[in-house]
């Protein structure tokens, strides 16, 4: 209802239902943004149409879920500091890393000519390292997740552990696989709380690979062996028996699979007590670590032809992990309240918008 002249006009209904002009309101934002999480940006119009008879073009709904996605990631607050409490019993930790596709493009132009730039455009790789922690005998775990630094990916394992209940008295069994970095990680955040574990499947291809010149035949016989006395903590005994089928220091490292094992057996001093492991009831494989690489980064940041923008795959990156951390309702929760009592959070305007439901 107009006012008068000059005055401005009242919509009850845009008032009531939140919603202005050209943007959408919260219910739809949300309905895009799950989308969006799941699925490439093109194809949530035709879900929308299917489901909810909307039309919304591409463009709108990429922005609404990328919007989304990097006010999940500003409103992240990482923990650091292991509380003073004494914390769970026992607390799982384990780290991985998964290669994500990146593009970089530069934005060249003159007073007289602008250059494409899908010309000037650079693919590369970057590494989104994630991590879990969980308390045994929990079946959810807290993630965490970084596009950044390996010292940033451990401040994210200390922000799982943290939400996990992680404390002082706390006992910490790391697992992963023989990279380094992980290994120092846990070290770094959790010091002697924490004890450190090699991914014994992981351990169990180098031993494949040598069985085949140290038991010519009887390979397998030989294989399971080493593997009942690297359970029994028989790490010793597996290197004297490695050791008389060492290759030629001039032989390529591919072509010389005992000397790779033993190598990597005399690396990791340390980490390789799977028989307390085994006696604890702890794992002795980080399966699960690289089984939630799928369902959490994989699934929607590694999709065949599919690049990213370093700045939007580290926002896609935080709001998955919103969902795996159970998060979801309580972020839209948040923007509800925030907007009925009249805070910063408004609907997100975005040009072309057909439709919209209160």
């Amino acid at each position: 209802m107009r006012q008068g002249k000059g005055k401005p006009i009242v919509r009850p209904f845009c008032q009531s239902a939140r919603v202005s002009c050209r943007s959408y309101s919260i219910p739809l934002q949300r309905i895009i943004t799950d989308f969006g999480a799941d699925v490439p940006f093109g194809r949530i119009p035709q879900k929308l149409k299917e489901h909810y008879g909307i039309t919304v073009p591409v463009s709108s709904a990429q922005k609404i879920t990328q919007d989304h996605a990097a006010q999940v990631l500003r409103e992240h607050q990482t923990q650091s500091e292991i509380p003073t409490q004494n914390g769970v019993d026992q607390l799982i930790v384990e780290m991985d890393g998964s290669m994500i596709p990146i593009v970089e493009t530069q934005s060249l132009s003159t007073k007289t000519q602008k250059i494409d730039r899908r010309k000037t455009r650079t693919l590369s790789w970057r590494e989104a390292r994630l991590c879990l922690a969980r308390e045994k005998g929990s079946s959810q775990p807290s993630f965490g997740a970084t596009l950044g630094s390996v010292d940033a990916a451990g401040e994210q394992l200390a922000d799982s552990a943290i939400r996990a209940g992680v404390g002082t008295e706390t006992s910490v069994h790391g697992v992963g696989d023989g990279a380094p970095w992980i290994a120092n990680q846990v070290n770094r955040i959790f010091a002697s709380q924490a004890t450190y574990l090699i991914d014994f499947y992981h351990l169990c291809d180098y031993l494949a690979a040598a069985s085949a010149k140290c038991a010519p035949q009887t390979p397998q016989s030989w294989f399971k062996q080493q593997k009942q006395r690297l359970k029994r903590n028989q790490v010793s005994t597996v290197l004297r028996t490695l050791k008389p089928h060492l290759e030629a220091e001039n032989l390529p490292d591919e072509r010389a699979p005992v000397r790779a094992c033993y190598r990597y057996l005399i690396n990791r001093p340390g980490q390789f007590n799977y028989q307390d492991a085994i006696a604890d009831d702890l794992p002795i494989g980080s399966g699960e670590i690289e089984s939630a690489h799928r369902y959490v980064i994989q699934e929607r940041l590694k999709l065949s032809g599919c690049w990213w923008k370093l700045e939007n795959a580290m926002t896609m990156l935080a709001l998955r992990v919103l969902r795996a951390n159970g998060n979801w309702d309580s972020y839209w929760q948040k923007i509800q309240v925030a907007i009925a009592s009249g805070g910063g959070l408004r609907p997100i305007s975005s040009a072309g918008a057909r439709s919209a439901i209160a």
